[in-house]
Formats: C-alpha cells, structure tokens, sequence
C-alpha cells in the first residue's frame, strides 16, 4: 500500500479531526473555571468551546470543571443562572493545572481574602492561572501578576496598573505570559486559549480548532511567517476562485487569466506563503469538499467524485484513500442533506 499523503498546512487544520490518530491522552490537561458574579458568559463560552472543540479533534486531551466561592449558582453577566459543579476547595485545585477566573464589566473589583489565598495556594502548587475579563484584577490583588505583562478589559485597566505596580498591564485583547493568561474580550478569550493550546500540543492542533470554530480566519491565514499573518489579497483572490470552481477546476493558466497574475506569480504566492503548489492545494481543496459531501449528504460516490472535479471515481478513490486512509465507500455516510435525486424517487 502507498504511503498515506499528508495535507499542506493550509488544510491540514480542516481535515485534522479526521486524519490524526484518534487516542486516549495518557495524562488529561485539567481546567477549572471559577465564575464570579456577573461574569462574561460571552468569554467563559468561548473559552470552553476551544477546550471541547479540542477534544472533537484529539479525544480525551482536556478535563473541564465549574466553581465558586462557595459552591452555589451564579448569575452571568446576560442574567443565565449557572450552578457549577461544586465549591473550590484546595484539594480541588491539588487536581487542576489551570485555573480560570471569569469575571465580567459588573463583577465587584474588591478584595476577597478566601479568592486571595486560593489563588496564592494554585501558584504554590504551580497551577496556571487565567483570567477573563476583569479577572486579571483578582490575580494581581493576590499579588501573582509581578514580572508578568497581562490584558484587562479597558474599563478595569486602571484599577489594575494601581494594585499592580510591578506588572504590565497592555492594551492588548490577550496576553500568554508564561503560566499566566489573561484576556480582555470574548475574542481574546477564544485566542488566549487558542494560543495556550498550541504551546501544549502545538500548531496543526491550534489550526485544527480554527478551522471548525472560526474558518473564515482560517481560510485566510497564511503558514509562514506568523501564526496571525493573513494571506495576501492575490492569493485570496485565486483561492476564491478555486473554491467557486469545485466541480470544474480551473487550469493554472485560467486561475492566472481571471487573476490577472503570471503563472510564475501564482506558483510564487502558493509557494512563499502556503508552502505548497497550485496545483496540490486545489486537489486538496476538492478532496475536502469530497470528505463533506460523503459525510453530510446521501450523494452516490459517483456524484460526489463529479462535484468535486474528478475524471472518474477511480481516480477520485485513489485520491480520497491515499489522504484519509480508507476508500470512499468506507466513509461515514450522517446523511444530513438528501439529494434533490434521492428526493424524486
């Protein structure tokens, strides 16, 4: 058998959760998110959608749990009432190897001895600690943000450079700092994580995440230089037309004529900031959309292989195994969308 063909960065991230290897992790990542009262519920969902989407793609990688102070429910900033899983107690945190605290724009900014020392006792134990929103204040009050730069939503800034003299406090959205994350937003908290994640089990995971939670960003995203570095407008341009020319792909030379770039310029844009050529990434294009259609629809092989370019089903097998392992016909079939054929019969 051939060996098995490895996505280009580019898509490697849309298709992870169906090439990686699917496995226990040996050691679970343990996090606890301690909700305050009038917490963000925007920023603490986001954290936690990162988290499960992780494990969608890598079972098993993340434990999550819900606290506070004192074990009863808790009113988000969106007036939901939230019942956690239990009180923070130290022996709840001896178990965690992060600990979030979510706060909101109307959670109290005062000092709570109780929140102080368990925050101290996770530092000793050397528990990572995060906060959303406002939390970043609970932390510096503790006295742990020393030496570290953090993010505060602006409304709190000012109160945390006071009691936070030796830190420094940004006007970021997100800030990973070490063992301390900070976050100032709800998109901050989806990056926060997103960036802790990626140092944890590294790049193509971090991608893997975007691309089912935020695929526009990761559409566009180029591998090199920068994780954050967006692909330029030409690419974006041929891209656009690869993806509105699935089912009759494009030559190179047409890509070029629409794009009103050379050939040479296009292989040049693919190769410098995908790493990759034409050519592979449309191929691998087309076979995604192929994984798609056999996943959520009850679309005939045959047709499949038709609407996404394929000479024939042989060739469009061929393909299909050698980057996900297993031939077309052996792909969960969900179903989701019946075909307007299977609709007249």
């Amino acid at each position: 058998m051939a060996d098995r063909r490895s996505f280009s960065e580019t898509l490697q991230g849309q298709n992870l959760r169906f090439v990686a290897a699917k496995k226990d992790a040996s050691r679970q990542t343990r996090v606890g998110f301690l909700l305050q009262e009038h917490f963000s519920l925007p920023a603490f969902t986001q954290a936690l959608d990162v988290l499960v989407t992780a494990n969608l793609i890598d079972r098993g990688l993340f434990a999550t749990r819900t606290f506070s102070l004192d074990g009863a429910a808790v009113t988000s900033d969106l007036g939901i009432v939230i019942c956690p899983d239990a009180e923070l107690t130290g022996k709840d945190l001896a178990e965690l190897d992060l600990l979030v605290i979510c706060a909101g724009l109307r959670t109290p900014l005062r000092p709570t001895p109780v929140l102080r020392q368990l925050l101290r006792n996770a530092a000793d134990k050397q528990v990572a600690l995060a906060g959303l929103w406002s939390g970043a204040w609970f932390i510096g009050q503790a006295g742990l943000l020393d030496g570290y730069r953090c993010a505060i939503h602006p409304e709190h800034r000012a109160a945390l450079a006071e009691i936070a003299r030796h830190s420094q406090v940004t006007a970021e959205s997100f800030v990973v700092d070490r063992d301390r994350l900070t976050a100032a937003s709800p998109t901050g908290a989806f990056h926060m994580v997103l960036e802790w994640i990626g140092t944890l089990h590294g790049h193509d995971l971090a991608e893997g995440i975007v691309g089912i939670l935020a695929f526009e960003e990761s559409r566009y995203k180029r591998v090199k230089p920068t994780l954050h570095a967006k692909m330029s407008e030409p690419l974006r341009t041929v891209i656009n037309l690869m993806s509105a020319n699935i089912e009759e792909p494009l030559s190179t030379d047409q890509l070029a004529a629409y794009s009103g770039r050379s050939r040479r310029q296009i292989e040049r844009l693919f190769q410098q900031q995908l790493g990759t050529t034409p050519a592979r990434y449309y191929l691998e294009l087309r076979i995604t959309e192929g994984r798609r259609l056999l996943q959520h629809s009850d679309l005939p092989v045959l047709d499949v292989s038709v609407a996404c370019g394929f000479v024939s089903p042989s060739h469009f097998s061929k393909c299909y195994t050698a980057y996900f392992g297993n031939s077309p016909s052996r792909e969960v079939r969900h179903g989701n969308v019946k075909s307007s054929q299977r609709r007249g019969e």
